[in-house]
């Protein structure tokens, strides 16, 4: 179907504003400038949009690979102890930040009624590949050995991830697979890019949609990755990982009017033909990012995290039956 009409006015504004392709590095300083706790919030007040109520927010700093990681906890309502999902922020590696996912990681917390841990991880330039998502595992590894102190659940632990998030959570899984580190519930990746090859339908048919271009993407992907030998890296492009057996069940949730919706869509084709248990959720009409753009279409949005919400509470109450059959 075509672009849902209620994204016109958003697609046209888009296109009439500065962009990356201009001068990528001053667009990267305006953007992480705009993303204090006031500018986020001046933000929100403006649009209208409410922050989910949960139970407990703490900010905290734990030791990362290459210096300390800024973390943000979420604690929800409800019966201890918790599941646990680790969640990592878009941005395109090279922005972003924990208040600019407050919101989601809000509405994540209280739909799954699991504890949200945001991590703040380093970005490029400053910081290239593999150095982000080497916080994200660090992260993921020091919350499954300190879950009990937060009343959570170290046998539950999932991770997720939006755009550039996306693909950090899908690296995750597969360095826990690889490394041994956490036995993983769950895998959720929304709009996630998989790769870095700009040769797909989706890319070719919405190319420019909200101002993501082939030319950002590949400004993006140069600020990120020191060489072009690490495009093919699997804990860079996951999509093009030899083997995808032995990792958690996964939903990916993609966006119609998206130039990586293939990359998302094809990652979860390679995943169910390695058996492993996965959904695909296209939705249609949309924009990457859609579930942020609740003032825009809420209708969808809400049926997107609905959708997150009950596939996170499926699989951590399966998890916490299998346990106790076992205990």
């Amino acid at each position: 179907m075509p672009l849902d009409p209620r994204f016109q006015s958003l697609v046209e504004q888009t296109a009439r504003s500065q962009n990356i392709q201009s001068d990528p590095m001053e667009v990267l300083a305006r953007q992480r400038a705009n993303t204090s706790p006031q500018d986020v919030k001046r933000m929100l007040e403006t649009l209208g949009i409410q922050l989910e109520s949960v139970a407990h927010i703490e900010d905290r700093v734990i030791p990362g690979p290459a210096g300390d990681i800024p973390i943000r906890l979420y604690t929800p309502h409800g019966a201890e102890p918790f599941p646990i999902l680790i969640f990592f922020h878009g941005g395109g590696w090279i922005a972003g930040n924990l208040e600019t996912h407050d919101p989601i990681c809000r509405s994540v917390c209280h739909a799954a009624g699991c504890l949200v841990l945001s991590v703040d991880n380093c970005l490029a330039p400053e910081h290239k590949f593999p150095a982000g998502v080497q916080d994200c595992y660090a992260a993921t590894c020091w919350m499954a050995t300190h879950a009990t102190q937060f009343n959570a659940d170290p046998t539950r632990v999932a991770v997720a991830g939006d755009s550039a998030g996306g693909n950090f959570a899908a690296a995750v899984a597969q360095m826990s697979r690889d490394q041994g580190g956490p036995a993983l519930v769950f895998q959720l990746l929304l709009w996630p890019p998989m790769d870095f090859r700009l040769t797909t339908a989706s890319w070719k048919e919405y190319n420019g949609y909200m101002g993501m271009t082939s030319q950002a993407f590949t400004i993006v992907r140069d600020l990120y990755l020191n060489s072009e030998e690490e495009q093919k890296h699997p804990y860079a492009a996951p999509l093009l990982a030899r083997n995808l057996h032995g990792l958690p069940p996964a939903l990916i949730i993609t966006a119609e009017c998206d130039p990586l919706r293939d990359g998302g869509e094809q990652y979860g084709q390679r995943l169910s033909e390695a058996g492993v248990p996965v959904t695909v959720s296209r939705y249609d009409g949309m924009l990457h990012g859609f579930m942020h753009m609740k003032t825009v279409v809420p209708d969808r949005a809400d049926q997107a995290l609905a959708e997150v919400g009950d596939a996170l509470r499926r699989v951590f109450a399966h998890r916490a039956r299998r346990h106790c059959s076992s205990g």
